[in-house]
């Protein structure tokens, strides 16, 4: 039976994620392999993520990629820079950007060797670019935080897709599927519960990865959507 795994948030952590791929999922080319958005930013290697996921394109696995909000946070700081003027020696300040490095920016300039934003290598901003939003399934909606439920139509709002925090689900509004996000961590034991039980009409995967020092938080997982069992990597690079 051809397998579907759902893998969340991996910000920049490219040995966790290769472990969990090619030594836990094992996939074959007729399995799909479905990514919440969030790779970069916080980890040590985020470019090394990007080109092993262009790596699984070119192999010709079936992947699908999200864009999530740490995408989008780079996207729009590189835009600003490139507006930015300066007036009498002193240049004005990206004020998007700023903030970016402070939540994990600061690690991915550092992964692809750069100092200054205008030179973030064209062809990773053009695949972020070309990120999707949602992907709709037979049973479920995958996305990278969540949807806007008081929309009529909660896929018109791409900006709550990548940055809503809380949500209140409406299954009228989406054919009665489950959503799977990332985004916001959560501990092990929750997301256990949240697929065990049928009744909860959301799944977060999101692990903290990178959140090593927290009890119960700090691994890489994949959900198995037929079977709806996961596989659990704890961190290899921190």
């Amino acid at each position: 039976m051809r397998e579907s795994w759902v893998i969340p948030d991996i910000h920049g952590c490219a040995k966790t994620l290769r472990a969990l791929i090619e030594d836990m999922i094992k996939p074959s080319k007729h399995d799909w392999l479905y990514f919440l958005g969030d790779y970069i930013d916080r980890g040590p290697s985020s470019k090394e993520v990007i080109d092993y996921l262009i790596y699984l394109q070119n192999e010709d696995y079936n992947i699908r990629t999200l864009l999530g909000n740490h995408e989008d946070f780079v996207l729009k700081s590189y835009d600003e820079e490139l507006k930015l003027k300066s007036y009498l020696g002193f240049k004005q300040i990206n004020r998007k950007k700023k903030e970016w490095l402070f939540h994990g920016g600061k690690e991915t300039m550092e992964s692809f060797q750069i100092q200054d934003l205008k030179k973030f290598p064209k062809e990773y901003l053009d695949w972020m670019r070309n990120l999707e939003y949602y992907i709709e399934l037979d049973h479920f909606i995958l996305v990278h935080a969540g949807l806007n439920f008081k929309e009529e139509d909660p896929f018109e709002d791409k900006d709550s897709m990548l940055w809503v925090r809380e949500f209140e689900v409406d299954p009228s509004k989406i054919k009665n599927k489950r959503i799977i996000h990332g985004h916001v961590p959560v501990s092990l034991e929750f997301i256990d519960i949240s697929i065990r039980n049928k009744s909860y009409k959301f799944i977060d995967l999101d692990n903290g990865c990178y959140m090593t020092q927290r009890e119960g938080f700090g691994n890489l997982l994949a959900l198995e959507l037929n079977s709806m069992e996961y596989k659990v990597q704890y961190n290899l690079d921190f």
